[in-house]
């Protein structure tokens, strides 16, 4: 069994790394086609959009890793139909059920290859690549990613360590410069919310700069609650604003937290983490739910027709389950049971189904 194994999981690797090379490489040159426009800007070259669309890679394949790895197992199990080797594996007494072991085992390992680029690689990549690319614009703000920014507006510099959704902040800091470049004062608070034209400040610890004769003196104030004008603008505003998939499932959690300890909806962010805990188990779902047409009769239909429908109909379960993660957030309904109960119950079926084929 172990060299069956090793066949079957080399057959699932080869295809599954070719679709990715093609799905990466048309992503990719559209993405490039996307960013054409903004070339000649500022210090924006040709170098620099296809470093950008080189440092985006690792997020795109973990974003579409599900079809990649299905579109993957079902050509190679295709592979393994059409020349006849499934009959002559089956022939030497290894059920279906052996068969789909082997598979689900194989795209677990795939799944968890895909889970480390996209939790540790893709952020750093993806922070490089947007950093890298506000810097070639010309944009106005110092410093972004996944953890906050600097800002400096009029005579504030801004310094945010946890950024989530652009407009609700954790560990925030303000320095006050006065017109002749010198410290005035300095607030920090453990979180803040801006509505465009305000920073409200929760409690804050506010430490004022003065000066008596020849000494420099500080005074520290407490503050329940402490409001400063800042003017962030409504594009500044948006360009904060972090989609849940773009965050790790880390920083995604700590939001929900966040947001949850200051009574903010959390309601979407709650939907993308639930849908990622999910994921494995949707694509195992979605893998044997195909399988079921690779191993049926070929007298009704040929093995790429069924190839195709296996793959149609796995994908409108895949869309099914996301637009249940929408209807939860539209009618209030529990997340997580929308998010787990339709998987369940499809793999539940599915793997019935199979073991019936298996003993016939």
């Amino acid at each position: 069994m172990k060299i069956l194994d090793r066949y079957i999981v080399k057959s699932m690797t080869f295809y599954t790394l070719a679709v990715m090379l093609v799905w990466l490489g048309i992503y990719a040159f559209f993405n490039f086609l996307e960013e054409v426009k903004f070339i000649g800007q500022a210090d924006y070259t040709v170098f620099e959009a296809t470093k950008y669309v080189i440092s985006d890679i690792p997020a795109v394949m973990y974003s579409h890793s599900s079809v990649i790895i299905l579109l993957g197992s079902l050509l190679a199990l295709g592979h393994l139909a059409s020349t006849s080797q499934l009959v002559v594996i089956r022939s030497a007494g290894v059920s279906i059920m052996q068969i789909s072991h082997i598979v689900v085992r194989a795209a677990l390992t795939f799944i968890a290859i895909v889970i480390f680029i996209g939790e540790l690689i893709a952020p750093i990549t993806t922070e490089y690549a947007e950093g890298s690319r506000a810097r070639a614009l010309g944009q106005n703000i110092t410093f972004k990613n996944q953890q906050g920014f600097w800002l400096k507006d009029s005579g504030f510099f801004i310094h945010v360590k946890k950024n989530f959704d652009g407009k609700s902040f954790q560990d925030v800091t303000l320095i006050k410069l006065r017109e002749s470049n010198r410290l005035d004062s300095i607030t920090h608070s453990d979180s803040a919310i801006s509505n465009g034209d305000n920073l409200e400040l929760g409690q804050s610890i506010h430490y004022q700069l003065g000066k008596n004769s020849q000494l420099t003196t500080f005074s520290e104030n407490n503050f329940e609650k402490y409001s400063v004008q800042v003017s962030f603008n409504q594009k500044l505003i948006e360009s904060l604003k972090k989609d849940p998939r773009e965050l790790s499932t880390w920083h995604l959690y700590q939001q929900i937290r966040f947001l949850t300890i200051n009574h903010l909806a959390a309601d979407v962010s709650e939907v993308e983490i639930y849908k990622r805990l999910m994921k494995p188990i949707t694509l195992i779902a979605m893998i044997l739910f195909s399988m079921l047409f690779i191993f049926g009769s070929l007298r009704d239909a040929s093995l790429g027709k069924k190839i195709f429908l296996g793959l149609m109909m796995s994908l409108f379960f895949e869309l099914a389950s996301r637009i249940g993660g929408v209807l939860s957030l539209r009618f209030d309904y529990n997340h997580f049971l929308s998010a787990s109960i339709p998987t369940l119950v499809v793999l539940v079926f599915v793997w019935v189904l199979l073991k019936k084929k298996s003993a016939t």
